[in-house]
């Protein structure tokens, strides 16, 4: 090869590889775009309306205007969370799909099922914690039932006649709990989700049900239902007369509730950690400091990891309850 034909070759080589690389470019580009550069989508498990979704409304706005990019906020409600949690934990781990979820899919689900389409562990990152709070044991206004000593008397004259709705896993244990620790037959009634229980209990086809205080002060204040007794181990100051379980006989009884955010396994930590600053910030926004005041919760940033300490501990505690209340998974 003479040195006009080597000098050709490395020009066309040149050339080659300069064009490679330009057709190249748009992918690295498209890889190295900042997050977060499209819209973000919180799927909440539960139906319009739920305490979940509440909450993720409250909170997503303030992450919209923060990330300067519009967020979405998407009801999967059904099978007690399966739904929404198979689905985000089968989703690209690029931040921009966040499971918007309580402790019903994370820890008490795995209790409650055989098999699980989901794993609340390996499929998900933690991000942080949104909030948490207690519950409330509502009848409707002209219920026989004034009292937890009615309710227990009730439930002991007629065994297995006295109903009581669920629409998630926190509604369900507290009810299977209450059983447990007054020694009475309550009949479990099933539902998609805690408000389609509410709208059966006001309209007389339930007699009873523990619900999250975020569903249950509105229709308390509403005057179309009243408040019994409360599941946490102190008073709710938006309920400041409604006494405790423990207060009214239950002795030890106390269960509550949390909220948290949760993205599929492969996200990346710098995504993770962004989101995070974002949703920590929304929490102690004017819109979901206003929420969490008027539902009776409290709000409760963590750390991922703390998060996932914290998760594993309640894992083990729902376990217990389940476990004592005689409940086999399905």
């Amino acid at each position: 090869m003479n040195n006009t034909t080597s000098q050709l070759f490395r020009l066309v080589r040149s050339a080659c590889v300069l064009a490679a690389a330009t057709m190249a470019m748009p992918a690295v580009w498209a890889q190295a775009a900042p997050y977060p550069s499209k819209p973000i989508v919180l799927v909440v498990p539960f139906g319009a309306g739920s305490a979940t979704d509440q909450l993720a409304r409250a909170v997503g706005a303030t992450v919209a205007e923060r990330l300067k990019q519009p967020v979405v906020v998407e009801n999967k409600g059904g099978a007690s969370g399966l739904i929404a949690s198979q689905e985000v934990a089968r989703a690209a781990g690029d931040g921009y799909t966040v499971l918007i979820t309580t402790n019903t899919t994370q820890v008490a689900n795995p209790h409650l099922f055989k098999k699980l389409p989901y794993d609340p562990v390996k499929d998900f990152k933690p991000v942080t914690g949104l909030g948490r709070g207690g519950m409330v044991l509502v009848v409707r206004p002209d219920s026989r039932l004034k009292s937890l000593a009615d309710v227990i008397a009730a439930a002991r004259a007629a065994p297995g006649k006295l109903s009581f709705g669920a629409g998630n896993s926190s509604s369900r244990i507290a009810g299977e709990m209450f059983k447990q620790m007054s020694g009475t037959d309550l009949l479990y009634v099933p539902y998609r989700s805690n408000p389609s229980a509410m709208t059966d209990l006001i309209g007389g086809q339930l007699d009873m049900m523990i619900v999250d205080t975020v569903t249950g002060i509105p229709q308390i204040e509403g005057g179309r239902l009243r408040a019994i007794a409360v599941s946490s181990a102190r008073r709710v100051p938006a309920l400041a007369s409604v006494p405790t379980f423990d207060e009214s006989g239950i002795k030890g009884y106390d269960l509550g509730y949390w909220f948290a955010a949760y993205v599929p396994a492969a996200t990346p930590a710098p995504v993770v950690s962004k989101l995070r600053e974002a949703l920590t910030a929304a929490v102690g926004g004017p819109r979901t400091q206003s929420f969490l005041q008027v539902s009776g919760a409290s709000a409760w940033t963590t750390e991922p990891e703390e998060l996932a300490r914290f998760q594993a501990a309640e894992s083990r505690r729902w376990s217990e309850v389940i476990k004592a209340a005689g409940i086999e998974p399905e």
